[in-house]
Parts: C-alpha cells; sequence; structure tokens
C-alpha cells in the first residue's frame, strides 16, 4: 500500500512542539497526509511545515455535516481530522497524540492480517500483562479485573485474524489510569517481541494514542462527545470491539512504536473524570454484549446507532450524542456513495 494513502492525525490546543515537528519530518520522509486539528483554544498562527493544520473556522467549511455541529472545547474535533483525511481518499488511519514521540517502527508499513496468539471468549482481559512482567493495566480496564491472570502467552491458539484495528502500546508514560499513576512507579516499557490478537468475547480497552484504522473499521473511529474526556476513546473502544465481533474480525495489539512525554495532568482532575468508567466499565460491556446485533459489515451504521442508543438509555452517554453520531454517519454515507 502506497505511504501517500496513509494520513497521521492529531487533535492539539498547543503552539508546535517536538512531537508534532516530528511527526511533520516523518510524514513528509514517508509521503503520508499529515492532518493537526485544532480547537479554541489553540494558539493564533499556528504554522508547521508538513503537516495540514484545519483551524475551527476550516473545519466548518469543509461542509461536512459533522464539523458545523461538533462541540468546540472537546478532543472529538479529531473525528473531523478523521472525516477529512477520508476525504482524501486514504486507505489507512493512524492517529496518536501530541506528546507521543515516534520510533521509526511507528512508520512502517502494517496491514491488518495477522497470525499471532488470539485471546476469545475471555472476558476481560488485560492485554498489557502479555507485555509485561509489572502489575500494569490499560485505562479503561474494571478495576476488579487488575489481579486477575490471562492465559500464558505461550498457551494461546495461534490463529490468522482479519484485524482492521491496531493498537501499539507506549513506552516511559504508558496509557494507564490516574489510579495507577497515583500509587504505582513509572516510567515502564514494554516487551517488543510479541503481539497479541483479541477476538470475540475478550474484552480490552484500547486508546487513541498510538492506534491505526483500516477502512473497513472507519466507522467506528467515532468519538463520543458528550462523556467524560477521560473515557471517550475507551468507550469508544468498547462499542468499536462488540461490532467487530458481529463481523468476524479481531482486534491487534503490538509492541510499542512511541514513547510518550506525557503533557501536564492534574491527576486528581483525571481521577474524577474517570470516576464513571471506574463505576460503569463492566457493565458497558455486559449492556453492549446483550444487544442483538445484526452481523457483516453492511450493518456496522445500524449496529453503531444501537450501541451508542444503549449508551444513551443506560444514562452513561447524554441524549445530544445522537444528532452527531447521525450526522457523522451523513457524511460517511456522503464519502463512500457508490
Amino acid at each position: 500500500m502506497s505511504q501517500s494513502h496513509t494520513a497521521v492525525i492529531v487533535t492539539s490546543i498547543s503552539a508546535p512542539n517536538g512531537v508534532l515537528r516530528d511527526l511533520a519530518e516523518g510524514c513528509v520522509r514517508t509521503g503520508r497526509h499529515f492532518i493537526v486539528v485544532g480547537d479554541t483554544k489553540t494558539p493564533a498562527g499556528f504554522s508547521l511545515d508538513g503537516c495540514e493544520y484545519l483551524d475551527v473556522a476550516q473545519q466548518v467549511a469543509t461542509g461536512l455535516a459533522y464539523a458545523k455541529i461538533c462541540p468546540t472545547r472537546s478532543y472529538t474535533r479529531k473525528n473531523i481530522g478523521y472525516l477529512v483525511a477520508m476525504q482524501k481518499g486514504v486507505t489507512r488511519i493512524v492517529e496518536t497524540d501530541d506528546d507521543n514521540f515516534p520510533r521509526e517502527d511507528f512508520w512502517l508499513e502494517r496491514q491488518p492480517a495477522a497470525t499471532a496468539p488470539t485471546s476469545q471468549g475471555q472476558g476481560w482481559v488485560n492485554a498489557y500483562k502479555y507485555f509485561s512482567e509489572a502489575n500494569i493495566w490499560p485505562r479503561g480496564l474494571p478495576l476488579d479485573r487488575i489481579h486477575s491472570v490471562p492465559t500464558r502467552y505461550e498457551e494461546l491458539p495461534v490463529k490468522e485474524s482479519f484485524c482492521p484495528i491496531h493498537q501499539g502500546l507506549a513506552d516511559e508514560n504508558p496509557d494507564v489510569d490516574a489510579v495507577y499513576r497515583l500509587v504505582l512507579p513509572l516510567p515502564q516499557n514494554f516487551r517488543q517481541d510479541r503481539s497479541l490478537t483479541l477476538s470475540s468475547g475478550s474484552w480490552c480497552p484500547f486508546n487513541s494514542q498510538n492506534t491505526t484504522f483500516w477502512p473497513e473499521a472507519f466507522p467506528l473511529l467515532y468519538l463520543p462527545a458528550y462523556c467524560s474526556f477521560r473515557m471517550t476513546d475507551i468507550w469508544r473502544s468498547f462499542v468499536a470491539q462488540r461490532i467487530l465481533w458481529t463481523c468476524g474480525w479481531s482486534l491487534l495489539f503490538h509492541p510499542p512504536t512511541v514513547w510518550q512525554d506525557r503533557n501536564e495532568h492534574d491527576l486528581m482532575r483525571d481521577f474524577a473524570d474517570e470516576v464513571p468508567g471506574y463505576l460503569h466499565n463492566k457493565a458497558m460491556g455486559a449492556a453492549l454484549d446483550a444487544l442483538d446485533l445484526a452481523p457483516g459489515p453492511e450493518n456496522i451504521p445500524g449496529n453503531l446507532r444501537k450501541c451508542y442508543g444503549v449508551l444513551i438509555e443506560r444514562g452513561w452517554v447524554g441524549a445530544e450524542e445522537m444528532p452527531l453520531l447521525e450526522a457523522w454517519l451523513s457524511d460517511l454515507n456522503t464519502l463512500y456513495a457508490p
């Protein structure tokens, strides 16, 4: 696949920093599109060679239905970047954040087909346990599962799977929750010598910090706006996994290709923003699992409506979400109409 058909997407409220410069340089070198989505707090006059920067006015000017109603001061403006990349006809979208430095492996070609040890039907799985001996877990894993011991890596069946979503790990300051950050040590680094696929019935949260999507899964990029900022990518991941299963597809975790120099955070504020997840992630997985979803890729739009419908019904996501989701689906239909 030509690199020119790949886009790297970031949303940022910072001036160009070392990470953004590294990403821009790498995209120029490998022939990728680099799209930075701004917000109302992004410094005026943002300019960086090698990237296409979209301020709020330019986002609205795209004509995308979603861009007209997406809230400002929201990480979910990243959705506009995904849609703009699709307008360019890309066949792979890679997303990261403005505090993740790319390693050289970040720029390697990847394919959605994978042959790897596979977890299936295991319920909540701490994928980090397969990449580290430390007591570490991904943000979004139900807290009552952090001490659970998964099936040994060597005992997992090796299967060939179609994985249109890849989750890459991050070294140094990986994506862990505020509980971990308040009580356990950092930095932490992960193994480089293995990958893992999760198939139907095995859940693990994935994030938006080092994640690759292929066209089959582009609709599943959607980040919900009317929920906690710390939960938007995590709850997206639960919806995405549930819908992957309806298509017979899997999720791949692969070794770190970035290292994080984390932006400044108030950990107690992060903790407060993560409380909805600590309280509801397990129940959310059960509610999604109980849905009667139609099989096959052609039913992904309807399945997205059903999934977010139950999240709204249970009060986990605000009712204001549905018009945004409909705008997203309308834009996708326009972009891919025959």
